[in-house]
């Protein structure tokens, strides 16, 4: 209980504090929209008349403002500056003040983000999403932060070692952008290729929930996606707890 009240003391904070940054968080989620407005308009002209594509994309719309990544800001740069000296001595884990940071700056991305959305869906008209994937693809949507997050925020940790964590978590970006479902629906890959991207970590974080909520997969593959995504959580989150336990005293060691 104490570590709930914690947290949504920190967030509040931090989503009052964003607003400080309108103009930057304007461009981030803006940024944000750029894949799925670029693949709606690509693969509607390239497949017409297949509304499972742009109701895909409507749907990643959201999952990509609800999974949108900040972690390098709040811990790759706490790191670099300094701020992890003082985060060190408060009576709780740092994790708690990013997983805030992350929350407040995914609530802004769904408020600005979802009127976004809905000019968009006006433009394109009905494309089947119903009520009923949609409520589905909530589980897999609030899974798909959770994996993000914690692969995000094991990328950035990599900053206790290395002076370039930025080009790690870009990589680490691209990666989900190519083999995640935003670039190119899995749905359309060969399937030899499919297979293995299924499996892999970026379909959790970006691809699934948009797949469930425009009606593409069966009870079955809805729980092995479901099992997926479980199970990269788990891994990441015991990766991040390992680079965390062995990268802070290498962070200590040298003075801090």
């Amino acid at each position: 209980m104490r570590w709930t009240r914690l947290l949504a003391a920190y967030t509040r904070r931090s989503a009052l504090e964003w607003l400080g940054y309108r103009s930057f968080l304007t461009t981030l989620i803006f940024n944000n929209s750029i894949a799925p407005v670029l693949g709606l308009a690509l693969w509607t002209a390239a497949l017409p008349g297949e509304t499972d594509i742009s109701a895909y994309f409507l749907a990643l719309f959201v999952v990509q403002w609800a999974t949108a990544s900040q972690e390098y800001y709040s811990v790759t740069m706490a790191i670099y500056e300094g701020d992890l000296n003082d985060d060190l001595l408060r009576p709780h884990a740092p994790i708690v003040r990013a997983i805030a940071e992350g929350l407040a700056y995914r609530f802004w991305n769904l408020a600005v983000g979802l009127p976004i959305r809905a000019l968009v869906e006006a433009i394109a008209g009905d494309q089947g999403l119903t009520g009923g994937n949609l409520l589905r693809a909530l589980p897999a949507l609030v899974l798909a932060v959770a994996v993000h997050f914690a692969y995000t925020y094991s990328l950035c940790l990599s900053a206790l070692w290395f002076q370039q964590a930025g080009a790690i978590t870009d990589i680490g970006t691209t990666l989900t952008v190519l083999f995640g479902g935003i670039a190119v629906p899995l749905m359309l890959l060969p399937e030899s290729v499919r297979r293995i991207a299924t499996a892999l970590p970026f379909r959790a974080m970006a691809g699934f929930p948009a797949e469930i909520a425009s009606g593409q997969l069966t009870n079955a593959e809805v729980v092995a996606g479901y099992a997926w995504q479980g199970g990269w959580l788990l891994a990441f989150g015991a990766i991040s707890a390992w680079l965390w336990r062995t990268g802070i005293r290498h962070y200590a060691a040298i003075g801090g």
